[in-house]
Parts: C-alpha cells; sequence; structure tokens
C-alpha cells in the first residue's frame, strides 16, 4: 500500500475566524473540532486492522488552532503532523507565535515552509519572487527554531514545474501539494508528494476512506482536483473571487 498524505486546514469551536486566513474561500477548509474529531476517530478505526495504513497529516497556513486544538489531539492518538507556516503572519491574530512553533517542533511536530506572504497564485510568480518566498520563509523558521527546515507545501495548490524548481534551488528536500495522489515523484532531489484534502461538509470518515478502505475516494478526488486545476489557468485572479461568490453570495 502506498503512502497516503492528508491536508488539513485550522479548526474551530465557534467561528472559523477564530484561526488562520479569514475568507470565505478560507473558511470552506476549516473544520469545527467535532467534526476533526470524527475525521481522527474514523483514521483510528481503520488502524485497529491487520495492516494499519501508513498516513502523512498535514496541516496548512499556520494558523493557531494548530496549537490550541489540533496538536493535544494528534498527541492522545500517539501521533505527530506536519505544520506548514505562511512565515509572514507568525504572530498576527489567528496566526501561531514563535514561542508556539518553537514549543510545537520540542513536541515533535515537524515544521514547514507555506510560504512567506501565501501569494494568491504561487505558481504566476516569477522564479526570482518564488524562490525569494521560499528562502524568506525557510530562513524565519531556522532563525526561530535553530537548524535547518528542508519541507514545504504549495500556497492554494498553485503547483507548476517552476514551484518545484524553485523549492529545489533554495533547498528544500520535500515539496507537498494539493494534488490527491498517493504516488510520488521528484525534481532535482526535491520529493513531491500529493495530498488528498479533508474540507468542510466532508463525511466523518472521510479521512479513513482515502486512508485504507475505498480507492474509489481517492479516484473522485483526483478527477475533481483535474476539474479545478482545469479552470483556475483559465479564469486566472478571478478564481478566488468567483470561488468567494459562489460560498457566500450575499457577503
Amino acid at each position: 500500500m502506498r503512502d497516503i498524505s492528508l491536508l488539513f486546514h485550522d479548526v474551530y469551536a465557534a467561528d472559523p475566524r477564530e484561526s488562520g486566513f479569514r475568507s470565505p474561500a478560507a473558511d470552506r477548509y476549516k473544520l469545527t473540532i467535532p467534526d476533526f474529531e470524527a475525521q481522527l476517530d474514523g483514521l483510528g478505526d481503520a488502524w485497529t486492522l491487520d495492516s494499519p495504513p501508513p498516513v502523512t497529516l498535514t496541516f496548512d497556513d499556520g494558523g493557531a488552532s494548530y496549537y490550541t486544538a489540533i496538536a493535544d489531539r494528534l498527541e492522545t492518538m500517539g501521533l505527530r503532523g506536519h505544520c506548514f507556516v505562511s512565515t509572514n503572519f507568525i504572530g498576527e491574530r489567528g496566526f501561531l507565535t514563535a514561542e508556539q512553533i518553537r514549543e510545537l517542533h520540542s513536541r515533535g511536530h515537524v515544521i514547514g515552509t507555506h510560504s512567506a506572504s501565501h501569494p494568491q497564485r504561487f505558481s504566476a510568480l516569477t522564479p526570482a519572487e518564488m524562490r525569494a518566498e521560499w528562502s524568506e520563509s525557510r530562513l524565519k523558521l531556522e532563525d526561530i527554531l535553530g537548524h535547518a527546515v528542508t519541507v514545504g507545501s504549495v500556497p492554494g495548490g498553485y503547483f507548476s514545474t517552476a514551484v518545484a524548481k524553485a523549492a529545489a534551488d533554495t533547498g528544500l528536500q520535500a515539496l507537498f501539494t494539493s494534488e490527491p495522489t498517493s504516488r510520488r515523484s521528484s525534481f532535482n532531489d526535491c520529493a513531491l508528494i500529493g495530498r488528498f484534502t479533508i474540507r468542510r461538509g466532508h463525511p466523518p470518515d472521510m479521512a479513513r476512506r482515502y486512508a485504507a478502505t475505498a480507492p474509489w475516494a481517492r479516484c473522485g478526488a483526483w478527477a475533481g482536483w483535474t476539474a479545478k486545476a482545469l479552470v483556475k489557468p483559465v479564469l486566472g485572479p478571478s478564481y478566488a473571487r468567483i470561488a468567494d461568490w459562489i460560498l457566500e453570495p450575499n457577503r
């Protein structure tokens, strides 16, 4: 069985704006705490099988909920996650502080870069701008942690060969994308790792389906991702605005 990587974002108690980026587009990836716990429970059920699935749990953006809600729940299950931080927002409202990042690292969680400024369309940047995003973010995290940071994730799912090249050029050894695949590849010694996204409205056992028992679920995720990948270049910068309007037409 191939390794499966799952992509989560923030969780919240009462309001999605408690943690991470605040917009309708961001909110659709946030789970309530009970919904997040249900996904973890489903994974726990999968791990009671004779051949427990190898799963990597990743969390994008660097929202404060990783420290306040997510890490404790993972640790209760004997797990640690990959926390990818958009470093320009460290210490801002709803985001992790430097002290929290250091503590999470000391507790065994993997800290990686999610770019510096979380550009709306990362793949539309120039190669120099991409390299600056990776480099500046890595340097800030390395200053906080005191060691090299060699893992990252692509903001917004905007991946391209140029994005991978910039990551490899700036020293990243592993780059997580949003492509829902369990097949790993590489570019210039930088491993490229796909992920299956868990979002608001998914069934409570979606993580288990991706991880263990339902290859058809993974095929469905890939089909949906492929369709979105075709639409994004056509709409360009309008994609995020249109997605927000569809999700929250009265806002």
